[in-house]
């Protein structure tokens, strides 16, 4: 057996503890950096504030290009989100939005003129809906339906505060609305600006602020469920490309902003698809891109300056098909036109045999023998809705091809629209 001296075992010894402690010191650098990212950031957040953490999560990706960016900035949030304030990203991302969105929701109240037992007109409780402080001025945009038969209008802000408004203009081809309060000279009201709803993606998430069965500025999440989607909303109008969401929608939610995750309008809520009057989750909201359009024109003008077809326009039946021996009972008949008119010049033909149409109390008179409009611009004309949808967002001086069945033959004309009297 060797021996050791007193210092050799001294000397052993410490050679021994500082071999360990480096070890563990080494395992501990080694684990730190093979971990996650987000340990690092984890490590990060507990000793620094938010701000900090969002310094470090941009400084990490200062060096990649735009796109790697974008997409490097949102994973390294997400890594982070959890230890934030002890919220995860997509909460993050919803308390984002209500605070920046929330004061610029409007509760609107209306009221009624009703007939009471002695035939007397009384004022009573109307409807209710949301709406988007969309100017400092005090413009807010809503749905026709909100506001349909108002006699006063109640505009109630966040703070409490109520004030009275007047319409602007409404658009039932649209159903969308413009009122405007006046807001006290030193107040300064927040405002909702436009997104794109152009660019908008099925599964993206969207956030949904309005104030269903009175509960005031309540937000609800959801996704774009489908786009493009055409919705009849009376006898006369077809809305094209509504979006549609899962987002929870109910009565009161009419006329409140659909949001993207940055807090911009990309759609209007307008209509949810139910059977028990409650939400399913399936609504429908008009896109931003309609919106800009209308309000522009409505606070401009107080209507919507669209392009007409000036003839006389009867929707074909199966009765009328069948007298007439028409070779199709959908499509609009050219009953009169008037030879100056812009169809006149363009070669649509109206009726030449006059026949009353209709039971004996509303009968009316039409002319059969002229063209029946089938298309518009491509887009199939089967009854007025159709018509009027085809031309929502045409301006007078556009140009449209019109197809019309003349006996068994197709025509295309091309036909300059006028501005309609509405």
């Amino acid at each position: 057996m060797k021996l050791y001296s007193k210092q050799q075992v001294i000397f052993a010894a410490v050679c021994s503890a500082l071999i360990v402690f480096l070890g563990a010191v080494g395992f501990g650098f080694i684990r730190f950096s093979g971990k996650e990212k987000k340990e690092v950031v984890t490590f990060i957040a507990e000793s620094a504030e938010t701000e900090q953490v969002q310094s470090f999560v941009l400084h990490q990706s200062a060096d990649r290009t735009s796109a790697e960016q974008n997409t490097a900035v949102k994973t390294d949030q997400l890594y982070a989100a959890d230890t934030v304030q002890g919220y995860t990203q997509d909460e993050l991302q919803n308390i984002f939005v209500y605070d920046k969105c929330n004061e610029a929701v409007v509760n609107i109240t209306t009221e009624i003129m009703a007939i009471n037992w002695f035939l007397e007109p009384v004022p009573q409780e109307g409807g209710s809906g949301s709406g988007s402080i969309i100017d400092t001025r005090g413009y807010v945009l809503t749905n026709t339906h909100v506001i349909k038969d108002a006699y006063r209008i109640y505009i109630s802000l966040s703070d409490g505060t109520q004030y009275e408004g007047k319409v602007v203009g409404s658009d039932a081809a649209s159903d969308l609305a413009v009122v405007k309060f006046d807001p006290p000279k030193n107040m300064e009201l927040k405002t909702i600006s436009y997104g794109d709803s152009d660019k908008l993606k099925v599964g993206q998430k969207v956030l949904a602020i309005g104030n269903p069965f009175g509960f005031e500025r309540t937000l609800t999440t959801g996704i774009v469920s489908g786009l493009g989607r055409p919705i009849q909303t009376s006898a006369s109008y077809i809305i094209r490309d509504m979006i549609q969401t899962d987002t929870a929608i109910n009565p009161g939610n009419s006329g409140g902003p659909l949001l993207d995750t940055q807090g911009r309008i990309i759609g209007i809520n307008t209509m949810i698809y139910s059977t028990s009057g409650s939400s399913a989750g399936i609504g429908f909201a008009v896109p931003v891109s309609t919106a800009q359009r209308v309000v522009s024109d409505l606070i401009q003008f107080g209507k919507v300056r669209r392009g007409v077809l000036e003839a006389q326009l009867v929707q074909l039946t199966p009765s009328i098909a069948n007298y007439a021996k028409l070779p199709t009972s959908k499509g609009l008949l050219v009953s009169q036109i008037q030879s100056s008119s812009n169809a006149a010049k363009a070669g649509i033909r109206g009726g030449t045999e006059p026949v009353r149409y209709g039971s004996s109390r509303n009968s009316s008179v039409i002319y059969l023998g002229g063209d029946i409009i089938t298309a518009i611009n491509d887009i199939p004309v089967a009854a007025l809705a159709d018509y009027y949808s085809a031309l929502e967002s045409k301006k007078p001086g556009d140009t449209v091809t019109v197809t019309v069945l003349r006996g068994k033959q197709q025509i295309d004309l091309k036909v300059t629209l006028s501005e309609g009297n509405e």
